[in-house]
């Protein structure tokens, strides 16, 4: 699927069909094109018919409000966003660091993974996708979206959480199935939210990058336990007490 901002071509990706448009207003959000800018209008193609283009340009308008896009080299792909793209520096630079909230018990973390993957229809019947999830303090699940790609799946709930008037999402925490990575870690970052829990492991420059952010960041949710990257230490807040998590 192309992605088109004020008419400007600025991404090709891999997907699985559904929730382009969040996707594609996600996948701006995150990457910082739309620069807080207001999105007016999105619509299949931009210069003929959806049909003439079988539903894979998508066109994001913002009457250009949004800075002048610059198209990125090469495609993103389903597996590894812009892998090493953007320095934890040059991220800084455009994110500021997120606000302190109470953490979310970690007994609420642990018991993500069964109330994420309980509404992940296409999974439970491939087991080819991955899941993103939002979800409060409570572990109640507010947007759920499944992809062919992780950094997809993201996209997808953090589009129509901004479309929703969602963002920030100060003091919720977003779940996504596999490790991770530096990108995903990015998307939370930029969508405002507190926590990000993974099933599996981050890379180093995840949890770099969570802790410039001020990011809670969670993997290895397995029976009951949970390890905690960041930030280096839990402190001795008794949401934290629940259940066993490490450093």
């Amino acid at each position: 699927m192309s992605i088109q901002l004020d008419g400007v071509l600025v991404a090709t990706t891999m997907r699985t069909p559904g929730h382009d448009f969040e996707l594609a207003v996600g996948f701006l959000h995150t990457e910082g094109m739309l620069a807080d800018s207001p999105v007016r209008g999105v619509r299949y193609c931009g210069t003929g018919s959806a049909s003439e283009t079988e539903f894979n340009v998508v066109s994001v308008d913002t009457g250009g409000s949004a800075p002048a896009p610059r198209p990125r080299l090469g495609n993103t792909t389903s597996s590894c966003g812009w892998c090493g793209s953007d320095s934890v520096d040059e991220l800084a630079g455009r994110l500021t660091t997120l606000p302190t909230t109470s953490p979310i018990p970690l007994h609420v973390l642990t018991e993500l993974p069964e109330r994420a993957l309980s509404s992940q229809g296409l999974f439970a019947a491939t087991g080819a996708v991955h899941a993103a999830a939002a979800f409060d303090r409570h572990g109640t699940v507010l947007v759920s979206r499944e992809d062919v790609g992780r950094h997809n799946a993201v996209d997808k709930v953090v589009g129509r959480m901004l479309l929703d008037g969602m963002l920030p999402s100060t003091g919720n925490g977003l779940f996504v199935s596999g490790r991770a990575s530096f990108e995903l870690v990015q998307k939370a970052w930029a969508a405002g939210f507190s926590t990000l829990v993974a099933v599996s492991a981050p890379t180093a420059l995840a949890v770099q990058t969570a802790r410039r952010a001020g990011l809670v960041l969670a993997g290895f949710i397995r029976n009951g336990r949970v390890n905690v990257y960041a930030p280096e230490r839990l402190g001795d807040d008794p949401c934290w007490g629940s259940v066993t998590g490490s450093a």
